[in-house]
């Protein structure tokens, strides 16, 4: 692992359940590993036959994809942010 960002899952509308699934796996597993990423697939439960099916619709899902077929670990760095207003 280089360190560098992949990618990054906001906290809005349309991440909420992706930003679930990776603390979820985060907390369990510590890094991203391919039988991490199982886990985030079955998860992701239906969703994954779309993404199969679209490459690129589900980024998320498709992360967990390739690490199955990689090996390599993907560490998660959680950000909290306070929002005051």
């Amino acid at each position: 692992m280089d360190g560098s960002v992949v990618a990054s899952i906001e906290n809005k509308p349309g991440q909420l359940g992706s930003l679930a699934i990776y603390n979820h796996l985060a907390q369990l597993f510590g890094v991203i590993t391919a039988d991490a990423a199982r886990k985030g697939l079955d998860l992701y439960a239906e969703h994954v036959e779309d993404a199969r099916a679209n490459p690129g619709k589900h980024p998320n899902i498709d992360r967990l994809l390739q690490l199955q077929l990689e090996p390599r670990k993907l560490r998660i760095k959680q950000i909290f942010a306070l929002v005051t207003e």
